[in-house]
């Protein structure tokens, strides 16, 4: 049983939605679950929860019947086991459920059975498709009329060597097949014409890569005394942190009731913070590919592709592992092992002073961060999620993406502006990676005021004669029509959450600032339709009043939708956005120009943003770190502290 209101889905509770739609008649052994979440309740009846107080789970249910098509949305009580709603999803106006992995396997079996798609692979030279690789993705949505109401994938196709081989070295140029799921057939094939597949292999494990190096030496993490951080079920404390830790099939992680410690007492920050959506819209105009963008949140359940983290691969030193639960295709619970990692790391110096009047006067405190991450595998690209909370009261988010490219293939040698050759025939198209951060902030309780500050040069004349005065420029975000706001790196733009209820000593309003990691925003042309589908990505910041039912930047249901949902909708004038509760979507992400470094594996490429407290605090809040005694490399017992030059010998 729930102690609270947002602790993580449980077995149990998987299992007793399905029943309560079993008993209702609402599902049968035939029907699908492409997911199951939380109904999480309002920010305000979460806050006025007590420990002991009876909880009520809600379930949100969508639900799949693909003998037909048709999906719907549910929502149980699984508390008192009843159906409180159930209705038809409308594909043309809601869009379609998220892709099932079950229809993974099912679209390669399709167009592998297509005598079409045989036909071309055969005057391509291929007759033996044991190897083919049918990828089924996303398809979008691009007003293709005999799509309408139909449950759609596309597939490219790639081959392999062997059964291990890896299938982005070969792709099957100029082939694309659309699948209609319910009707288990390929409605159209398009055959831009044969290019040669390109014949070098990707491979990158190790005994494919020469002999390893030999000269790294072992590095240790070593926590003898264990962790800082101490959990007890999903609450989270470490440091004057306190949070809840949570996990969902379509978010992956998620922090709730995220609070800093603070002269005894907990002073709220974040409500919520997740990343909600990731766009992956490529640039290639050809046929074969101008309709590849993914929205790997809403289309694909990110959560429920999450990775079982591995102790010195994917996570070093003392590490705290925890598991997720989420439903299967066939609404039965599925245990996501080790999704969730948490643990310390040294983080450098956090701050020092050597007092220039008196040798012996020098301090100084290194830094650590709690670190809170999961891993997903969405087709090609790996990304690891990171949440750094730091001992002066900062928050970061950093994403991680590595794995392989997408490919296609052309003529050795070819030449073209929306792609790199990274080997022989092999192309690497252009593309960006479009994350969202949702963060419902409670910068000390909820009713926020979002201000965007920028640095700005005053004119020389009689109040600055020599020209070097600047101050800042600060706008509020006052209405809903001004929600979409975008960076500018040249005047140093961030955005200032503010609590004009709440006074630091100096008698100002405080706040935490979001300071972004500005790069281009959507390059699609307006009125396109990745524009309209991924409307979000065209800002950097959306700031919405706080509302339940606004849970993602592309609405519930993006798979299939044309578009319009979500932020643009919310944006409309007419809404305060003046001391209420928000929500911010910020958009962030690197547009990829892929490099040859970048295959056959690609190292991580880091992005993301900093929340800093800006007038939270009344003084650096890391005063009271302990001197930390020296590690490895310096004298025993030696602290970290002395005048310049301290600890030399002579």
């Amino acid at each position: 049983m729930a102690r609270h209101p947002l602790d993580p889905l449980t077995a149990d509770e998987i299992t007793t939605a399905r029943a309560v739609l079993t008993e209702a008649g609402k599902a049968t052994t035939g029907t699908r679950f492409p997911l199951v979440l939380l109904d999480e309740p309002d920010r305000h009846t979460v806050s006025a929860h007590r420990p002991g107080t009876p909880v009520t789970r809600r379930l949100r249910v969508t639900l799949l019947d693909p003998a037909t098509g048709s999906g719907h949305e549910a929502l149980v009580d699984v508390t008192a086991r009843t159906l409180l709603a159930y209705r038809p999803l409308d594909p043309d106006t809601d869009g379609q459920p998220p892709v099932l992995f079950e229809e993974n396997e099912r679209c390669d079996a399709i167009v592998k059975a297509d005598q079409g798609w045989r036909k071309a692979m055969a005057e391509r030279g291929i007759t033996d498709t044991e190897l083919a690789i049918c990828a089924p993705l996303a398809a979008g949505n691009f007003g293709i009329e005999d799509e309408r109401g139909r449950r759609m994938l596309r597939s490219l196709t790639f081959l392999r060597c062997d059964a291990t081989d890896n299938p982005f070295a070969h792709p099957v140029g100029g082939l694309v097949a659309d699948v209609d799921l319910t009707a288990g057939r390929v409605i159209r094939l398009l055959d831009t014409g044969a290019v040669p597949i390109p014949a070098e292999c990707g491979r990158y494990e190790g005994e494919f890569t020469g002999p390893p190096r030999n000269d790294l030496k072992p590095l240790t993490v070593s926590q003898p005394d264990g962790p800082s951080f101490t959990l007890d079920g999903p609450l989270l404390t470490w440091q004057n942190w306190q949070l809840r830790v949570d996990f969902n099939a379509r978010e992956g992680l998620v922090l709730h009731q995220l609070a800093h410690h603070d002269g005894g007492r907990p002073r709220p920050v974040l409500h919520r913070a997740s990343l909600a959506e990731m766009a992956v819209p490529y640039a290639e105009p050809d046929p074969a590919r101008n309709w590849v963008c993914y929205l790997d949140v809403g289309e694909y359940t990110l959560g429920r592709n999450a990775n079982a983290l591995r102790l010195g691969c994917d996570c070093l030193g003392e590490i705290r592992y925890l598991d997720a639960v989420v439903a299967d295709d066939l609404g039965n619970p599925q245990t996501l092992p080790n999704a969730i990692c948490i643990h310390e790391e040294d983080h450098g110096l956090l701050w020092k002073h050597s007092d220039m009047f008196n040798d012996l006067a020098a301090e100084s405190r290194r830094s650590r961060r709690l670190v809170l991450s999961c891993i997903a595998t969405l087709g090609n690209y790996d990304y690891g999620f990171y949440w750094y909370l730091y001992q002066d009261g900062t928050v970061e988010f950093e994403v991680k993406s590595t794995g392989l490219v997408q490919t296609s293939a052309t003529v050795p040698g070819t030449r073209t502006p929306y792609a790199t050759e990274i080997a022989p025939g092999l192309q690497a198209p252009f593309h960006q990676h479009l994350f969202c951060a949702r963060l419902d902030p409670a910068v000390d309780g909820h009713a926020n005021t979002v201000e965007e500050l920028d640095v700005v040069p005053l004119p020389m004349g009689p109040d600055n004669p020599h020209g070097n005065a600047f101050t800042t420029q600060v706008t509020p975000i006052a209405d809903s029509a001004e929600a979409g706001r975008f960076a500018d790196p040249a005047a140093g733009r961030r955005w200032r959450i503010t609590n004009p209820a709440s006074y630091n000593r100096m008698g100002q309003p405080v706040a935490y600032t979001l300071t972004p990691q500005p790069g281009p925003t959507l390059l699609a042309r307006p009125g396109s339709p990745v524009s309209r589908r991924a409307a979000y990505a065209t800002r950097h910041l959306w700031v919405t009043r706080g509302r339940p039912e606004r849970r993602f930047p592309v609405g519930d249901y993006p798979n299939q939708h044309p578009g319009g949902a979500g932020v643009p909708r919310w944006s409309r004038p007419g809404e305060s956005l003046l001391k209420t509760d928000l929500t911010l979507w910020h958009t962030f992400g690197p547009t990829h120009l892929p490099r040859l470094e970048d295959w056959p594996v690609m190292p991580v490429d880091r992005c993301g943003f900093t929340l800093r407290p800006t007038g939270f605090f009344d003084r650096n809040p890391a005063l009271d770190l302990p001197r930390e005694s020296g590690g490895h490399g310096t004298e025993s017992g030696e602290h970290c502290s002395g005048g310049r030059g301290s600890g030399s010998k002579g």
